[in-house]
């Protein structure tokens, strides 16, 4: 079995909060024809994208392209908004997951669904991530890196972590609000540089908090191959020894980064090579970033390059490893898939 864990969509009939609430800042969906659209916020594109985006079969077309069995749906990230007051900011949340939702009952055996929350206030995020989860069947619940420049290990989070961890309830964890935006506007680097330094600043909040000593039962994965997390590990083992003073944990960071799980999205067999030997192959689960120009196509077409694995770490890779992080019974959801098909 194959499994694209890392996609994003969006309702073509996507709420219009700006409109409705006098207020720009709001991501809204600008159709430019039956195959395209405009992620317009203040006026400004922030990003064209095509009917893949949120056509469900258009998508499934791809995936037996592909040769993809399943895709784990999620929503793009700009549309997280946790800047706006929460009432507001669980309306958005609301009306995406339940869209994952329908979405998902049109496909069931080929499309998983997960959440997002408006985590700017804590006890709306937690009610609406066990909405998400136990009422309209979603596997787990995307995040951003910050929530408003706070880091994830902020205090105020902690509750969530906790609410999450106490449930079983996995985390996506997707860069937004990069650090270092207002350095990044030529080159596109938001998406080359900011992002892969904001995710490595948001694994290296959770690693440094001491929340994987306090809730082992956490599950966590982080986009984009966690970033330059990486090959920042040796380093923040390095400050780790050296300040004491600023020690949370009971061992070094390298031993946590090995708990948390990371989607294969870094296209070259070396770097995929460099995190399996950082964290073991069992936390690795293979994305695509479906349907953006920056996605590896077809998903996990860097681990099928790596000669140093077997098949079975493959399969693993390819689609296991989702399916454990998802609480999802291997034999069960392959039957069901085997029926459809």
């Amino acid at each position: 079995m194959k499994i694209d864990f890392h996609t994003h969509i969006i309702s073509e009939e996507f709420l219009n909060l700006a409109e409705k609430y006098g207020d720009d800042r709001w991501p809204v969906l600008e159709k430019t024809c039956d195959c395209g659209a405009k992620i317009m916020i203040k006026g400004k594109n922030f990003r064209e994208i095509t009917n893949h985006a949120w056509d469900a079969n258009e998508r499934v077309k791809d995936m037996d392209k592909e040769g993809i069995d399943v895709q784990v749906l999620s929503p793009i990230p700009v549309t997280f908004s946790y800047w706006a007051d929460a009432e507001k900011g669980l309306e958005m949340a609301r009306f995406q997951n339940d869209f994952i939702s329908s979405t998902v009952a049109e496909h069931p055996t080929r499309l998983m669904g997960i959440g997002t929350v408006p985590l700017q206030d804590v006890d709306a995020a937690i009610k609406e991530m066990e909405r998400a989860v136990n009422e309209l069947g979603l596997k787990g619940i995307e995040i951003g890196s910050n929530v408003n420049g706070k880091n994830l290990d902020d205090p105020e989070l902690e509750r969530f972590f906790k609410a999450a961890n106490d449930k079983g309830i996995p985390l996506f964890v997707h860069p937004w609000q990069t650090v270092g935006k207002d350095r990044m506007p030529r080159h596109n680097f938001m998406y080359m540089v900011g992002m892969p330094s904001e995710t490595a600043l948001a694994a290296g909040s959770i690693i440094m908090s001491g929340m994987l000593d306090k809730y082992p039962d956490l599950k966590i994965c982080f986009a984009h191959g966690g970033g330059s997390l990486p090959y920042l590990l040796p380093r923040m083992d390095k400050g780790w020894n050296v300040w004491p003073q600023i020690r949370k944990t009971e061992h070094p960071p390298s031993h946590y980064a090995k708990q948390l799980y990371y989607d294969s999205l870094v296209y070259d067999e070396n770097n995929l090579q460099f995190m399996i030997d950082r964290f073991g192959v069992d936390q690795i689960i293979a994305g695509s970033d479906y349907p953006f120009l920056l996605r590896e196509a077809p998903s996990g077409k860097v681990v099928d390059r790596l000669k140093s694995l077997s098949d079975e770490e493959k399969e693993r890779i390819h689609g296991l490893n989702a399916l454990k992080f998802l609480n999802v019974r291997k034999e069960e959801y392959t039957k069901r898939l085997m029926t459809e098909k």
